[in-house]
């Protein structure tokens, strides 16, 4: 899933604490964290070697553990597709840096309320992962070369 917002449910800000001016603002804009362009050319690229994807709305929270039916209930009634325990404090940061940002993640499992039984692994997520590496890899190689 190309990541176009996110929404953070991290239970700590990374930038929490005394700021530094040099690194960037106290409040920074978060409004589009996530490059239009980038996403744009990320999906051209995808398109072009028929790699399936979709683009959302990624929810971060705290791990380390995976998460119960009831929030992932609670994710989608929020706006979110997807969840996971990285991504949004580094776009934070970086946000704050006034980098540019984009990000990817790759659904491991499905986390349906209506399957409550179906239960996630960590293997299970590893072994998904291991499996799109090619596909990532070919994405961020090409949208490095675009760039």
């Amino acid at each position: 899933m190309i990541i176009k917002d996110h929404i953070n449910k991290f239970p700590d800000n990374p930038l929490r604490g005394e700021n530094l001016d040099k690194l960037g603002p106290r409040f920074p804009e978060m409004s589009e964290s996530y490059d239009k362009k980038l996403i744009s050319k990320a999906k051209k690229i995808a398109n072009d070697n028929k790699i399936k994807f979709q683009t959302g709305v990624y929810v971060g929270s705290s791990g380390p553990t995976l998460e119960t039916p009831a929030e992932y209930n609670y994710f989608r009634i929020i706006g979110g597709d997807a969840t996971g325990m990285s991504t949004v404090p580094e776009v934070i940061v970086a946000r704050h840096m006034n980098l540019t940002c984009f990000a990817i993640s790759v659904i491991t499992n499905l986390g349906k309320p209506e399957n409550p039984d179906e239960k996630a692994s960590h293997e299970e997520v590893k072994n998904v992962a291991e499996s799109v590496e090619p596909k990532m890899t070919l994405i961020f190689s090409e949208l490095i070369k675009n760039i």
